[in-house]
């Protein structure tokens, strides 16, 4: 005589793992469970798979303009640009341009200010290595105090352009117009948050000038440049009133034009 020995809890969660669907998930066998550890275990593998599927369709749904373009033109070659560093008061611009590769799926991609750290940077880390091409441009302080932030910004650009390895047939772009490109392009308000290559532009631009910004503190420390990079936080306007600006002070913004030169 032979009895069915109930699976432990740990079995059960282990089994979970390999649950894709939602649907597969309400079928499981051991879902009529009643031990609370079991029914504990089926809902945090439930909101689990609700979240991949809110992801899933957030990817969808950001990709809706590359799609339009890949519908009409399937071997298109869409670069997403973005930039970042346009409001503080000292560093760079950075810009980048990313072309995606192939049946790309970056999931949880966003407007890189709506990520934290690790998770910007993980992303970071995986576009870099699995993206056709991606290009970083900079435009210095010296360039934005001649020119202004909205041309140093194209400027910026035009560089991250140049650093693509191949050449992009159409471009889609946060909010900026490119009078010298010569493939279609796409201004698209708030593209960060809309459109997955720019998403992909924004998170790459900004982990590396939030990089360059902690080298320039050890070079010119009491800023807190660090943590700010560049922003006018209380820490950064507390350094420049006791120590004056430093060489990547922007001399063309405010409050620094008016009141430490």
């Amino acid at each position: 005589m032979t009895t069915n020995k109930k699976k432990t809890i740990q079995e059960i969660k282990q089994l979970l793992e390999n649950m894709q669907t939602l649907e597969a998930l309400a079928h499981h066998p051991d879902a009529q469970d009643t031990r609370k550890g079991v029914q504990a275990a089926f809902r945090s593998r439930r909101k689990q798979l609700e979240k991949q599927a809110q992801l899933l369709e957030q990817y969808v749904e950001m990709s809706r303009y590359e799609q339009a373009i890949l519908d009409e033109q399937p071997e298109a070659l869409i670069c997403g640009i973005d930039e970042v560093g346009r409001g503080p008061l000292a560093g760079p611009v950075v810009a980048s341009a990313v072309i995606l590769e192939t049946n790309h799926q970056h999931i949880g991609i966003n407007d890189s200010k709506q990520l934290n750290a690790m998770k910007r940077e993980a992303l970071n880390q995986s576009l870099k290595e699995n993206v056709r091409s991606w290009g970083i441009g900079v435009a210095s302080v010296e360039e934005i105090d001649t020119l202004n932030i909205y041309e140093a910004t194209k400027l910026a650009m035009y560089r991250a352009i140049n650093d693509l390895s191949v050449q992009p047939t159409h471009y889609l772009i946060d909010a900026m117009t490119l009078e010298k490109l010569d493939a279609p392009q796409q201004n698209i308000i708030k593209g960060d948050a809309n459109s997955v290559s720019i998403a992909a532009a924004s998170i790459i631009a900004k982990v590396y000038r939030d990089e360059m910004m902690v080298e320039y503190a050890k070079t010119y420390p009491g800023y807190d440049f660090e943590h700010n990079a560049g922003y006018g936080t209380a820490k950064h306007l507390d350094g420049l009133a006791t120590q004056g600006v430093c060489p990547i002070h922007r001399l063309s913004f405010e409050p620094i034009k008016s009141k430490y030169q």
